[in-house]
C-alpha cells in the first residue's frame, strides 16, 4: 500500500523525469548530428582557390602510369589476372630501368605544352614507386635499380617549370590489412583486413609525399570503386583523410576517380575516358559539379605499357581531343605507359612532338580558356579567352563556318597559324543573328584556330 501511494504521489515527478531525458537525448542527438555536419564541411584555404584557379588554366597535362608491371608488358592490371602476389613481386628483384632520365622525360612533356605531370606513385599492386619508410616493397629498397625515381621527376620538374601531381592507389592487391573488395581477389594468401591499420599506413605515405619531395600540386586517388558492390556500404573515410591533407599542405588539390558526384574536401573532378558529360565508356555519367574539371584519356589503349598495344591515336585525334576537352571547360590528362627500360615508347615521343608542334602556334586558344554558349559542332568547337572566341574548326573540307550571334559583329577574324585575316558576314535569320566566316579552301593544320576579337 505504501509503494502504491508512493508512485501514485511521484508519478508526475517521474514523467517529468521522462521527459527531461527524452529532450536531453534529442538535444545531444542534434548536437552530435550538427558536429558532425561541421566537421563535413570544408572551406578551401586562399592558396588552394588560387591553385584551383591556376589548374583551370592549365587545360593540358601527361598522365604516367609506371611501376613494375612494365616487366611483364600486359599491363597495370596483370597482377589481378590470377597470380599471386609472391610471385608477381619476384620481378622487383630484376626491375632495372637502366634509360631512365627523368629530365628528358620532363623536356620532351613539356615541349608537347603540357603544363603537368600526373605520376603513379603507387598503384593497386601495392609497389611504392618512391622510397617510403612504410614498406619495403618500394622501388629502393626492393629492386637493384635502387634510385627514387620519384625524387628524380620531382626535381626535374621543378627545374623546368612543370608542376607535379600524384596518383596514390588506395586499394592494395598486396597487404593483408587491406579490406578486401571486388578485385585482387586471388593474390593473397593471407587476409587480416584491419582497415584502421591500412588508413594509417596512406596516411603515412601521404605524409612522406607531401614533405618530403617538392611541392605536390595535386593527388589523384583512384580504387574507390572497389568496394562498390558491398552489401554494407564501406566508409573509406575520405573526408577524415582530406582533411589530413589540407593539414599537412592546403594548396594540394584533391581529385579521387570514383566515378560519383564529388564529395566533402575534393577540389576537382575527373572522368575516366570520357569528356564531361558524355559517359560513352560508361564510367563517368556523374553529374558536372561547380569544380575544375579533368578528362583523363589513353594515348593507346592501356594505362601501362603492354607490347601489344600499339594502337595509337592519331596526332590529329589527340589535337581535337584538347580541344574538345577545353571546350567543355575541362583539362585532359593524357596518359603514357613507359617501357620497362624506363624509355617513353617512340610512337608517344612522336605524338608529344606533334601536340608540341601545334601547340607552339595555337596554344593560346588552350591555355586560360573557358566554355562558351555555342555546342559542338559539325565543324568543331569554340572556347573563350580574354575578349577573344577561338573557333577550333576539325573538317578540312569546310569553306565556311556559321555560328549564332549576339550583339555587334567582332572587330576582326584571323587565323592563328599564319595571321590571315578572315572575311566575316553578319546576317539576320529569322529573329536571331548569325556569323559567317569564309575560310581558306586548303589547311593542312588538324585543328584550324581562328580567333574573333570581340568588342
Amino acid at each position: 500500500m505504501y509503494l502504491f501511494s508512493f508512485f501514485i504521489f511521484h508519478f508526475p515527478y517521474y514523467r517529468y523525469l521522462c521527459r527531461m531525458k527524452r529532450l536531453f537525448l534529442s538535444i545531444s542527438f542534434c548536437l552530435a548530428a550538427l558536429l558532425s555536419a561541421q566537421a563535413q564541411t570544408y572551406t578551401p584555404s586562399a592558396d588552394n582557390m588560387e591553385a584551383r584557379r591556376a589548374f583551370e588554366g592549365f587545360r593540358f597535362g601527361i598522365f604516367i602510369h609506371w611501376g613494375i608491371y612494365s616487366e611483364f608488358a600486359q599491363g597495370e592490371w596483370y597482377l589481378n589476372s590470377g597470380l599471386s602476389h609472391e610471385e608477381y613481386s619476384k620481378v622487383a628483384s630484376c626491375f632495372y630501368p637502366i634509360l631512365f632520365n627523368a629530365q628528358e622525360w620532363v623536356s620532351a612533356i613539356k615541349d608537347s605544352g603540357a603544363k603537368y605531370i600526373t605520376f603513379t606513385s603507387r598503384h593497386h599492386d601495392g609497389f611504392s614507386m618512391f622510397h617510403t619508410r612504410q614498406s619495403k616493397y618500394n622501388i629502393v629498397d626492393a629492386t637493384p635499380f635502387g634510385r627514387d625515381v620519384l625524387k628524380e621527376l620531382s626535381e626535374a620538374c621543378v627545374a623546368q617549370g612543370v608542376k607535379l601531381h600524384l596518383y596514390y592507389s588506395i586499394l592494395d592487391w598486396m597487404r593483408p590489412d587491406y579490406p578486401l573488395g571486388r578485385t585482387g581477389l586471388r593474390t593473397r594468401s593471407t587476409l587480416r583486413p584491419n582497415f584502421d591499420s591500412y588508413f594509417r599506413f596512406m596516411e603515412a605515405q601521404v605524409q612522406e609525399l607531401l614533405t618530403r619531395y617538392a611541392p605536390i600540386g595535386a593527388l589523384w586517388f583512384d580504387g574507390y570503386w572497389d568496394h562498390d558492390s558491398d552489401s554494407i556500404p564501406f566508409d573509406w573515410r575520405m573526408p577524415e583523410f582530406y582533411e589530413y591533407i589540407h593539414r599537412l599542405q592546403p594548396s594540394c588539390l584533391i581529385g579521387n576517380n570514383h566515378h560519383i558526384t564529388p564529395i566533402t574536401g575534393e577540389d576537382f573532378q575527373m572522368f575516366e575516358r570520357d569528356l564531361p558529360g558524355e559517359n560513352t565508356a560508361g564510367l563517368s555519367g556523374q553529374e558536372i559539379s561547380h569544380l575544375p574539371l579533368e578528362m583523363c584519356q589513353t594515348m593507346n589503349g592501356m594505362w601501362g605499357y603492354k607490347v601489344t598495344d600499339q594502337n595509337y591515336k592519331s596526332s590529329a585525334e589527340l589535337i581535337r581531343l584538347i580541344a574538345r576537352a577545353a571546350a567543355k571547360g575541362s583539362n585532359l590528362l593524357l596518359n603514357i605507359g613507359p617501357q620497362p627500360n624506363g624509355q617513353l615508347p617512340a610512337t608517344a615521343l612522336d605524338r608529344l612532338k606533334d601536340i608540341g608542334q601545334w601547340m607552339r602556334v595555337n596554344g593560346e586558344s588552350i591555355y586560360e580558356t573557358t566554355a562558351t554558349q555555342i555546342p559542338e559542332q559539325p565543324w568543331g568547337v569554340t572556347t573563350k579567352r580574354q575578349g577573344r572566341l577561338f573557333l577550333h574548326v576539325f573538317d578540312a573540307e569546310t569553306t565556311s563556318i556559321t555560328i549564332p550571334w549576339t550583339g555587334k559583329a567582332p572587330k576582326t577574324a584571323r587565323a592563328l597559324a599564319d595571321g590571315r585575316q578572315l572575311a566575316v558576314v553578319s546576317s539576320k535569320k529569322g529573329k536571331s543573328q548569325e556569323l559567317q566566316i569564309q575560310l581558306p579552301a586548303s589547311r593542312s593544320t588538324a585543328d584550324y584556330v581562328v580567333e574573333l576579337a570581340l568588342r
